[in-house]
């Protein structure tokens, strides 16, 4: 057998860093793969949750704003890892309004596992895979209608400045050969199950969540279910798709990336909160609408209005990445049945 394809997943207690946990030990392509899975709370271990070691996973408290914690995790039993899946952080409205831990966390703790890459990478003699999680929070101001991939970040938030800072790191240090970076600019995710997050876009999913489980949910955006701000067009994509996408950027090789840049635009669609109070109907009924309660939040509408509403997918697409079909009504129709099934 080959020799193990180890890989280092931080803020692995998080919804979708669990998820690509467990993809990654159901990817056909990884057959041999070992995981060390971090976070500031020890995650749960994907295949015995009351086990913090098993043959194919370690779990690891760390607090990775320490440089020495994060030298930890490159010398565990499993060895130097092959692959780093960088997504750990504080969402976008927190590290808003706690603007100097945001960025110790966002930023000074990616840059680095970014040096800790490079230094282990070549103590091992090879280029550490360095996947990171961005967002379209490093954009803000006058935006052209669609987001191209020569369109140019300005973020209008802590948390798209961190990103926007890493992304700089990662792909300076992947032309250098240091790395080989891929970087993930994520859509909106819907539905994220679980407790509201620090997200200034946790409600898009919350407005969908809550009701579906018979509890009231809370729209920061409009004031009653008439406002005309409900018609502001978001940009996301299912956790199914996303997860699928993060799996597939390990993959790709380093060729297919122009000189300059690792950055892809992860592909989503774009549907108007509006458009998923419709979709919460269709599906939930008129009861579950009747849940969301409006309560106008000036800063979650200020973030929420400098992200881009609409996207060019042909990039993305041309690496081999996949979008969701269909819109909204399927995705609302598969969390209620993970929610009938008590697996949300």
């Amino acid at each position: 057998m080959s020799n193990p394809d180890v890989v280092l997943i931080t803020g692995a207690g998080g919804f979708l860093a669990s998820l690509v946990a467990r993809a990654l030990l159901e990817d056909t392509k990884s057959p041999n793969i070992q995981l060390i899975l971090t976070d500031v709370i020890e995650p749960k271990n994907p295949l015995k949750p009351d086990a913090s070691k098993s043959a194919d996973v370690s779990t690891i408290k760390a607090d990775l704003t320490d440089p020495e914690q994060i030298n930890g995790l490159f010398n565990t039993p499993f060895g130097i890892p092959d692959t780093v899946y960088c997504m750990h952080g504080i969402m976008s409205q927190g590290s808003e309004l706690n603007f100097d831990l945001g960025l110790k966390v966002n930023a000074d703790s990616v840059r680095d596992l970014i040096q800790a890459s490079r230094r282990y990478g070549q103590q091992s003699g090879r280029r550490i895979t360095f996947v990171f999680t961005s967002s379209c929070a490093v954009y803000g101001g006058p935006l052209p209608h669609i987001i191209t991939p020569d369109t140019i970040a300005a973020p209008e938030g802590a948390y798209g400045l961190a990103k926007l800072s890493s992304e700089l790191y990662i792909n300076e240090f992947s032309r250098r050969g240091l790395i080989d970076g891929r970087i993930l600019r994520l859509p909106t995710i819907v539905v994220r199950p679980g407790p509201p997050a620090a997200a200034a876009s946790s409600f898009f999913s919350g407005i969908i969540r809550e009701p579906l489980k018979g509890v009231e949910a809370t729209c920061p955006v409009g004031t009653d279910i008439n406002s005309p701000e409900l018609n502001l067009p978001i940009w996301l994509s299912s956790p199914q798709t996303v997860v699928r996408n993060l799996i597939h950027a390990k993959h790709i090789p380093s060729s297919a990336f122009p000189k300059h840049t690792r950055v892809v635009c992860a592909p989503g669609f774009t549907v108007t909160i509006r458009d998923e109070i419709d979709a919460l109907r269709q599906v939930g009924g008129e009861e579950a609408v009747k849940l969301i309660k409006f309560e106008n939040d000036p800063t979650a509408k200020r973030l929420v209005d400098s992200w881009p509403q609409r996207f060019d997918n042909t990039y993305a697409l041309s690496l081999g990445f996949t979008v969701d079909e269909g819109s909204m009504i399927p995705i609302v129709e598969s969390f209620k049945k993970d929610v009938d099934a008590g697996i949300a």
